[in-house]
């Protein structure tokens, strides 16, 4: 009966012009890989899977430059609080590994931000990041296995690669050849949303 009467208030306000409510709220919580550093706004991958789901769904992109795991882990409480999200995108790590930190504590932030969704009623993404080959073979394993391990161990959505199919392509990646130019965030959308979408149905 509950039920019936939800569908009967949805034909009333669609009748009377009002917009149906959002179907999800979508947060992207990573470093500046998603907040579109060094591109235009609008040119990020996170601003351009807005415009491809539409207004159905809310995308907030609560990335930060420079950020790490344990700095994400401490802003991750406030932010669920702020945009009470249905699905959290969790891409962070990266400046971890650029800073050769610990990856069992890498590992234990991310963990912890995946309680702390869950607790939210959010349901965790998680986004795996790979390191270049010049920070050694042993860490850059250890570095990118720790995400797949992670997302097996806890049952999440994972997305294996932010940067898959262009990783080795220079002419996709800005000055620095580290953050991905304008021309590879449509690549980045995709392959999120690969993921991202059987979520949203």
């Amino acid at each position: 009966m509950r039920f019936l009467y939800r569908w009967l208030n949805l034909i009333v306000l669609v009748a009377a012009g009002a917009p149906p409510a959002l179907a999800a709220t979508v947060m992207v919580f990573g470093d500046s890989l998603s907040a579109g550093y060094g591109l235009s706004p609008g040119q990020g991958w996170v601003a351009l899977m807005q415009t491809e789901l539409g207004t159905k769904h809310r995308i907030v992109n609560a990335s930060l430059s420079g950020e790490t795991t344990a700095g994400g882990l401490t802003r991750l409480p406030d932010a669920l609080k702020k945009h009470k999200p249905d699905v959290v995108v969790i891409e962070l790590g990266a400046n971890d590994g650029l800073r050769g930190l610990p990856i069992d504590a890498m590992q234990d932030n991310l963990a912890k931000m995946v309680a702390l969704s869950r607790r939210a009623g959010a349901k965790p993404v998680l986004v795996g990041m790979a390191l270049p080959p010049n920070y050694g073979p042993q860490y850059t394993a250890k570095f990118r296995d720790s995400y797949r391990a992670l997302a097996r161990r806890e049952k999440l959505p994972f997305v294996p690669f932010l940067f898959d199919g262009f990783a080795s392509d220079r002419a996709r990646f800005q000055g620095d050849g580290i953050h991905p130019n304008a021309g590879a965030q449509p690549v980045m959308r995709d392959t999120v949303l690969k993921t991202l979408r059987p979520l949203l149905r």
